[in-house]
Parts: C-alpha cells; sequence; structure tokens
C-alpha cells in the first residue's frame, strides 16, 4: 500500500505573496496567464452560485 508520504506533492505555479526576484518576464508571464484562468474559473463559479442563489429567492417568496 501507498502512504500519503510517498505520493509526489503537487507544485503550486504561484503563491500569493511570493518572492518574484528570480523570475524571468516569460515565467512571470506564464503565472499571469494562470492567475488568469483561475480568475476566470472562480468568476464563473460564483456566478453559478449567485444565479442559483436568485433563483431559489425568487421561488419563496
Amino acid at each position: 500500500m501507498f502512504q500519503d508520504d510517498e505520493l509526489p506533492k503537487p507544485r503550486k505555479s504561484h503563491e500569493i505573496g511570493c518572492d518574484l526576484t528570480f523570475l524571468s518576464a516569460a515565467e512571470l508571464d506564464e503565472r499571469i496567464a494562470a492567475l488568469k484562468e483561475e480568475i476566470a474559473r472562480l468568476e464563473a463559479d460564483k456566478a453559478a452560485k449567485t444565479s442559483s442563489r436568485a433563483a431559489a429567492e425568487s421561488f419563496f417568496r
């Protein structure tokens, strides 16, 4: 059986507030693109939850 300690840890592509000193412009572009994708994903999920809540509120009025 595998233990959790033996599994490889997923590498974070970006940690908010991390030191950016040694990153190249290309690496910064990659991180910006990844963060923009994450923002879009978060906004889509928020919109879905907001519309679900609005539908539920209108149903119970």
